[in-house]
């Protein structure tokens, strides 16, 4: 077995299902196999997963175990010479698994490899590549310097923004949305820490193995990665949940470093932690008390770039779903590359998502083409015609 996949899954079984349909065509010609654990989800996730994706092995827990635990009962399970941590908030290119593969076959000492992961709207996601957050690090991005100064060495290390994007390099922190690692190096240093129940874990294990003699990398290959669709951020237990994941890692990590920097970076985290928390609580109670106006979302507008024969399937979830939509045929936009004076128009509203009929596109060529050409008021999104589904960064559409 070269590949072991994991995924855990908590209630969001179309994005998932989304996910596993790009893992299908990424992992032709490796011998590999998908593990699923579903944390007690209640939106029926293992019944609608095992009826359109029958090849993969799922584990359905009674209780929601937590991102950590969730994925080591899987890795003790996995019989892969690799183990991949996915999220099932990803599409993955077709090239990624291959070439990822190969590259740490060729890279004996590698213990993990991390992507290039894309926002919605093409642009590049920060966390692809990250640097120790030590208190020094974590003090300058809390401070700012890190948005301030991207290209310096000292201040942009959390996202270590000064290596281009487009080369391998050599990196500290993983993303635990898209986290390639070998087998016997996770049997060296351990397997995710499950005192972490979500948040924080990948930075821990990232740690763990460069501590442990391996390296890790970034390598130049695309996924996209939605960020977040099965937890609310905005949300008291993600504010929670995320700075006490942060506590957790200051305290194994650096408790011995420098008092002088560790415990006002603690107390940092607990000021942030409770600005974050005042900060959800009173925009509530001024929306409940009618201090605000509501914002009124403008209508998105929906470009199809799909075949003739598939026209009529787009229209019936148009019209059942009341949306505002233009067609477009498929060639032609391959053609001339991109759809940009759309997105660019004017008279356009503020969100325009570029719908892409999955039974004429590959995921990587658009992920290539999407980065390259649109951005901006531009969100990619894809159409299947076999369940006639329409899937966004923020929604799931039946027709």
């Amino acid at each position: 077995m070269k590949l072991s996949v994991v995924i855990v899954n908590y209630n969001v079984k179309y994005y998932l299902a989304q996910c596993l349909h790009s893992l299908k065509h990424a992992l032709k010609g490796i011998c590999a196999e998908v593990i699923v654990v579903d944390n007690a989800s209640v939106d029926g996730s293992v019944d609608y997963l095992k009826q359109v994706h029958p090849w993969v092995r799922y584990v359905a827990s009674d209780t929601n175990l937590g991102f950590s635990k969730a994925n080591n009962l899987a890795i003790r399970q996995s019989q892969g010479e690799y183990v991949l941590l996915l999220n099932p908030d990803t599409v993955v290119g077709e090239n990624v698994l291959r070439e990822a593969l190969a590259f740490m076959d060729g890279h004996p000492k590698s213990g993990g490899v991390g992507v290039r992961m894309l926002n919605s709207d093409g642009t590049e996601a920060m966390e692809s590549r990250r640097g120790i957050p030590t208190p020094a690090v974590a003090f300058w991005k809390m401070a700012g310097l890190c948005r301030r100064f991207p290209t310096s060495r000292r201040f942009a290390r959390y996202y270590m923004s000064w290596l281009p994007w487009d080369r391998p390099a050599r990196i500290e922190i993983m993303s635990g949305a898209f986290c390639l690692m070998r087998k016997r190096a996770l049997d060296e240093v351990g397997f995710l820490d499950e005192d972490f129940f979500m948040y924080g874990e990948d930075i821990d294990l990232s740690y763990r193995i460069l501590k442990g003699g391996w390296e890790n990398w970034y390598l130049p290959l695309r996924i996209l990665h939605y960020k977040g669709e099965s937890t609310q951020k905005s949300s008291f237990r993600y504010v929670t949940v995320f700075y006490k994941a942060m506590l957790i890692f200051v305290r194994k990590h650096f408790r011995h470093f420098s008092r002088l920097m560790s415990t006002p970076l603690q107390m940092a985290i607990y000021l942030k932690a409770t600005c974050s928390i005042m900060g959800v609580q009173w925009e509530k109670w001024c929306c409940r008390m009618h201090l605000v106006e509501p914002v009124v979302k403008e209508k998105p507008l929906f470009v199809f770039h799909t075949s003739d024969a598939h026209k009529d399937r787009c229209l019936q979830l148009v019209e059942k779903n009341g949306l505002q939509a233009v067609f477009e045929s498929a060639d032609s936009w391959k053609e001339r590359g991109g759809a940009k004076e759309r997105g660019g128009a004017k008279n356009v509203p503020e969100t325009v998502y570029q719908v892409f009929d999955m039974s004429q596109h590959q995921y990587a060529d658009l992920f290539r083409r999407f980065s390259a050409t649109f951005g901006g008021r531009s969100l990619i999104a894809f159409w299947y015609p076999e369940e006639n589904r329409l899937v966004t960064n923020s929604q799931v559409l039946m027709g």
